[in-house]
């Protein structure tokens, strides 16, 4: 018999958070593992705890009241990643943007793409055996099969949407790299919590390719030209924007 729905989730999403940190904390003292392994198993757990959690908090978006606890939890929950994945990207856009910026090199960076695609498919896949258990009653409602469209507009709305979130969001990143990481997780999580808020209910406000894919891999095999332009090509073209204007154009004024 399912429990209460958002104690339980609660709880399940802070035992995978507790449970990555100990996975990791493992693998750091695997001294004689090789660098590009490490580098893989790291950027893979970091971005499966994302993956899964979203996925477990998308199903509290319609608790009561809406969505004020929704936008509490996203916001509770970014400050939790911030302060526990320190040093993972979590987003082939942010990977992207250290590519571009020379701060890893090319095959690194490939590395961890590969990483955080593995990561969402791996997440979504546990998720759904959790799901499937009935442990609360929110699983139940847990999207089974077929997509469940986060699109609620325009394609080409959607792009844009899409597209303007990246950038704003590597933008600030970028800003407020020299800020004191005690404050600047706050800051990052809350301008998250702040897009998710004004672009949720149009696209979901992902802003993240990885993540899209983990939460609605059905839509990209349905209607995979769309949704590869919204959730990967939007975001991309948006953080590769950031980056040509901070490391081009910027310096040149300047």
């Amino acid at each position: 018999m399912a429990g209460g729905g958002a104690e339980i989730s609660l709880l399940f999403m802070t035992s995978i958070v507790v449970a990555v940190g100990l996975c990791k904390k493992l693998i750091r003292r695997r001294l004689y593992l090789d660098h590009r392994l490490f580098t893989f198993l790291m950027e893979m757990l970091s971005t499966f705890q994302i993956c899964a959690c979203t996925n477990e908090l998308c199903l509290l978006g319609n608790v009561e009241p809406k969505p004020h606890v929704a936008l509490s939890l996203t916001y509770g929950f970014t400050v939790l990643h911030g302060l526990t994945l320190s040093g993972s990207t979590c987003n082939p856009c942010g990977t992207l943007q250290s590519v571009w910026s020379g701060g890893v090199s090319l095959k690194t960076g490939g590395l961890k793409i590969a990483a955080q695609f593995v990561a969402a498919v791996v997440a979504r896949v546990f998720m759904h055996c959790i799901w499937s258990l009935g442990i609360a009653e929110t699983h139940f409602g847990a999207p089974s099969q077929g997509c469940s469209s986060p699109m609620q507009t325009t394609v080409m709305q959607a792009f844009c949407i899409e597209l303007l979130f990246s950038a704003v969001f590597q933008l600030t990143f970028l800003r407020v790299e020299r800020v004191n990481p005690k404050y600047r997780v706050h800051l990052i999580s809350l301008l998250i919590t702040l897009l998710v808020y004004a672009g949720g209910n149009l696209t979901g406000a992902i802003f993240n390719p990885a993540l899209a894919f983990s939460l609605h891999p059905h839509c990209f095999y349905e209607k995979f030209l769309s949704y590869s332009l919204v959730y990967w090509v939007a975001p991309s073209l948006g953080t590769i924007l950031v980056a040509f204007i901070w490391g081009e154009i910027l310096p040149r004024i300047s």
